[in-house]
């Protein structure tokens, strides 16, 4: 069975439910107007029965709406739990032809003996895979000449005597930081001029 026919076989049971239980306190609404005296009018109904009918009909209401805020939880529970399982597919399609050019690359570097032509090989899968990065929405956290942001590097060294000019800037990249979507996925690690 498939998520929808099972959600569409639960609605039908509750329907199903909430029909009898209605059909049950039509029966005892029934009975109660039976046993009133017949010259009364509509106007004049006993205001316990016009109260008794109108909780009937909240009860109903609330039932459809009981049933129908399960199914949305159940239906978000399930969406939740597919996009946690398949959230990382995106990704790993990304991903995947560079892998293709990579396995290219080891078979065709144990043909060759020239070392420019395998740097160049490699180059370009690099380029290739930060085309892909960026694709996903990473980007590299820029250092060079840069001041020093406790938010997007972390300060692993302090090199005294760089002078005013390079005091608070950013020397060296030590290792290179990432952001996905504006967020800090890695901190750069960075020296940073005294």
């Amino acid at each position: 069975m498939t998520e929808e026919e099972i959600l569409n076989q639960e609605e039908e049971e509750l329907q199903d439910t909430v029909a009898s239980e209605t059909v049950a306190s039509d029966s005892v609404a029934d009975e109660a107007a039976a046993d009133a005296p017949a010259e009364e009018s509509e106007e004049e109904k006993d205001p316990l029965e016009k109260a008794l009918a109108e909780i009937e009909q909240l009860k109903t209401q609330m039932l459809y709406k009981t049933a129908e805020f399960d199914n949305y939880r159940k239906r978000t529970l399930k969406e939740k739990a597919e996009l946690i399982l398949n959230g990382g597919e995106k990704a790993v399609s990304a991903v995947l032809p560079i892998i293709d050019d990579m396995e290219r690359a080891i078979e065709n570097g144990a043909k060759t003996d020239d070392p420019a032509v395998l740097r160049e090989g490699m180059e370009i899968i690099y380029n290739k895979f930060v085309k892909a990065l960026e694709g996903l929405g990473v980007k590299e956290i820029e250092t060079e000449n840069a001041d020093f942001n406790t938010d997007v590097h972390e300060a692993v060294a302090m090199v005294p005597g760089m002078g005013d000019d390079k005091k608070g800037k950013v020397i060296d990249c030590l290792q290179k930081g990432y952001q996905l979507n504006d967020k800090v996925i890695r901190h750069a690690k960075v020296a940073v001029g005294q």
